[in-house]
């Protein structure tokens, strides 16, 4: 409980006080630092002599007030508000990494509030029979199930076909790479390789968005826009030492239009698949109090 005190005051002290003058900013904060370590170290001093005090009447007595007192303030506090103060406080730890995963969270919140919501439901609908292939596909990898989910809607919009570019299936499965090809093999027999199989497609979109993500460190983006590029000239890997960039707010100058909305486009389908899965419909971004209900809920895989 005190930890999780601790994090609320230091997020909201660094929201309130954000910014780099050092009389309105940096002397503040830094005195809102100071005020919490006093408090707590008060607050810990008069626990210390309240809790042998109640040890004297029973030995379970202090475990009773203070799991009483962290349920009492667990349902006073929305939810909402604690994932606001943590996202604070992770901005404050993470620095430069932390503020641009901001950004692009926001990115993908705004265009999800951009959806039709109608053509949306109808998508989420022509989802359900391919659901149980995705969910095994995405359990096998270690995905968000919405993720893998949000990525088939980008590439076919669950109206699985062959494709101009030669993209087959939920997936739009074209070239991937040789041990991803290997992998899939000891798993299916050489008959049920079928990319128009739902769940053959579905397992080789999975594997090929795993090795994307180990390729960039686990960087979410980076990851789809590469399973985006795939492997052709070298694919993302190529580009990026090209240009000497190294994350995904620096490589988007240098790509076209498409590729560089891609991460996007698959992050708020996933947000939309969450959403609908959590609240049984889609949550117009805008109104009302959707907006933070939907960013406690958080962007699938981020």
């Amino acid at each position: 409980m005190v930890i999780a005190f601790i994090i609320l005051l230091l997020g909201y002290v660094s929201n309130r006080f954000s910014g780099t003058d050092f009389i309105h900013s940096l002397l503040p904060f830094a005195g809102g630092i100071f005020a919490i370590v006093v408090l707590v170290s008060i607050l810990l001093s008069v626990w210390k002599r309240v809790r042998r005090w109640l040890q004297g009447r029973s030995q379970y007595l202090p475990v009773s007030i203070v799991l009483g007192l962290t349920l009492m303030v667990c349902g006073f506090i929305p939810h909402q508000y604690f994932t606001r103060a943590f996202g604070y406080y992770r901005t404050l730890v993470g620095g430069k990494e932390e503020a641009g995963r901001v950004v692009l969270a926001h990115q993908v919140y705004a265009a999800y509030r951009r959806l039709d919501t109608a053509p949306l439901e109808k998508m989420i609908a022509r989802a359900e029979p391919f659901s149980t292939a995705i969910d095994a596909a995405a359990a096998a990898y270690e995905l968000d199930p919405d993720l893998l989910k949000g990525l088939a809607a980008t590439e076919s919009s669950y109206l699985p076909r062959k494709s101009a570019d030669g993209g087959h299936g939920l997936f739009q499965i074209t070239r991937v790479p040789t041990s991803v090809t290997e992998e899939i093999s000891k798993r299916f027999p050489t008959k049920s390789r079928d990319l128009s199989e739902p769940r053959y497609n579905a397992f080789l979109g999975a594997a090929t968005l795993r090795y994307y993500l180990a390729e960039m460190n686990d960087d979410l983006f980076l990851g789809l826009l590469a399973y985006n590029i795939g492997p052709a000239n070298g694919g993302l890997r190529f580009i990026m030492q090209k240009y000497g960039v190294t994350d995904f707010t620096t490589i988007q100058p240098y790509l076209l239009q498409l590729p560089r909305h891609y991460p996007t486009r698959v992050l708020s389908y996933a947000l939309a698949f969450r959403i609908y899965r959590k609240e049984g419909r889609l949550l117009p971004y805008a109104e009302g109090k959707n907006a933070l209900s939907i960013q406690a809920l958080g962007i699938p895989g981020l």
